[in-house]
């Protein structure tokens, strides 16, 4: 019998006929679709105005506002919030000339909101750019029908044990290669950074990498890319989710896996910068624990078993090829003596700002302990 696919009534709506406006001309104006991060830290939101003429850089988009207490960011009575453009895409979805643009959400009192953690991390990375940080973000994410069951799964019962789906060809391998390929095509030509995709190893799961970027761009580059896989799976009907570990059981969790290197480690001999770098990793595991998921570590505490090519949340380890440890160092650095090396402890619901600005403040800026610096008077 055909099994009906749980996928949003909005998908079965007629995409010909929105085809037809679609090709509208728009004498000149121009569509921005302004994007921020909501007050769960997670979700993003979006909303578009019209301009009397193509944006060429950031600073042709004005500043707008939005309602901060249906984004769980204000209180009603005081509920104005400051949408500040910081970086600017082509639209994937309207087309040229119109724009998407990420923006930093600030309060009323122009102070950052409290999940705007873009704030700190460019300042920490202005204070670390001689250092050139390069990062590579391998964003691993799960398929959901509007059930929130894993999409392509059986109503009832499991697909067969992991093992035949990463990488995975075949109708009875891989599901939803359609939204694969349409999220990379259109971050492509919005202008993300995306460099990769892949079936990962527990049906319906997916993962895309973002990089190399430098500094404050990687957090940008990925928040973006974020938007857009969602954008993609509400025109398919289906649900993105980032949850680390949305299926429990025998069943591989889901993470951000971040590679890094400074223009040192890039370089002949960089080695031993690496290895100078894990050190100081080693030596601040609960801090970076804390910050590589939304809730503190507690998401993560359900991925970070120690099973499922994962290490365990309570132990740091490190080690060449191996995927198991918090710090894998992949084995091609260690031939060549110089390189990358890869955090696997950050959760595939990570705020990339977060984690790219730990990472600097422990590997170039040598804090020690959970406290942080604040460099603000400097």
């Amino acid at each position: 019998r055909a099994v009906a696919m749980s996928v949003s009534h909005s998908s079965r709506l007629n995409k010909l006929v929105r085809e037809q406006y679609m090709r509208l001309p728009q004498d000149g104006l121009v569509q921005v679709t302004y994007v921020w991060i909501d007050g769960s830290g997670e979700g993003v939101r979006c909303k578009s105005r019209t301009l009397d003429k193509e944006p060429k850089s950031i600073e042709d988009v004005p500043e707008w506002n939005f309602d901060g207490s249906s984004t769980a960011q204000a209180e009603g009575s005081n509920s104005d919030m400051f949408l500040v453009p910081v970086c600017m895409f082509r639209d994937p979805f309207c087309l040229d000339p119109n724009k998407l643009v990420l923006c930093e959400v600030l309060k009323y009192n122009r102070k950052p909101a409290e999940t705007n953690l873009r704030h700190t991390c460019k300042k920490v990375m202005d204070l670390v750019k001689d250092s050139h940080p390069w990062f590579g973000m391998e964003q691993e994410y799960t398929l959901l029908g509007i059930n929130g069951h894993p999409y392509g799964w059986p109503d009832n019962g499991f697909p067969g044990p992991q093992g035949p789906y990463y990488c995975g060809v075949g109708a009875d391998k891989v599901y939803g290669r359609d939204i694969v390929e349409s999220h990379y095509k259109a971050c492509l030509y919005a202008g993300v950074k995306i460099c990769g995709t892949n079936a990962e190893v527990m049906p319906s799961q997916w993962e895309f990498q973002v990089g190399p970027c430098e500094g404050i761009e990687m957090g940008d580059h990925l928040w973006m890319a974020r938007f857009i896989l969602h954008r993609v799976c509400e025109d398919f009907g289906v649900v993105a989710t980032l949850d680390p570990k949305p299926m429990t059981g025998n069943w591989n969790g889901a993470g951000c896996h971040t590679n890094y290197s400074t223009e040192e480690m890039r370089r002949e001999g960089g080695l031993k910068h690496i290895e100078a770098a894990i050190e100081k990793l080693s030596k601040r595991h609960d801090y970076h624990i804390c910050v590589y998921d939304p809730r503190g570590g507690r998401d993560n505490s359900r991925r970070l078993t120690g099973h499922h090519e994962t290490s365990n949340i309570f132990e740091f380890s490190a080690g060449v090829a191996n995927r198991g440890a918090s710090i894998r160092i992949p084995r091609q650095v260690g031939q060549d003596g110089y390189g990358y090396f890869e955090d696997r402890r950050p959760a595939a619901n990570c705020d990339p700002y977060a984690v790219t600005e730990a990472i600097m403040r422990t590997t170039v800026l040598n804090e020690t302990g959970v406290e942080t610096k604040d460099y603000a008077e400097h």
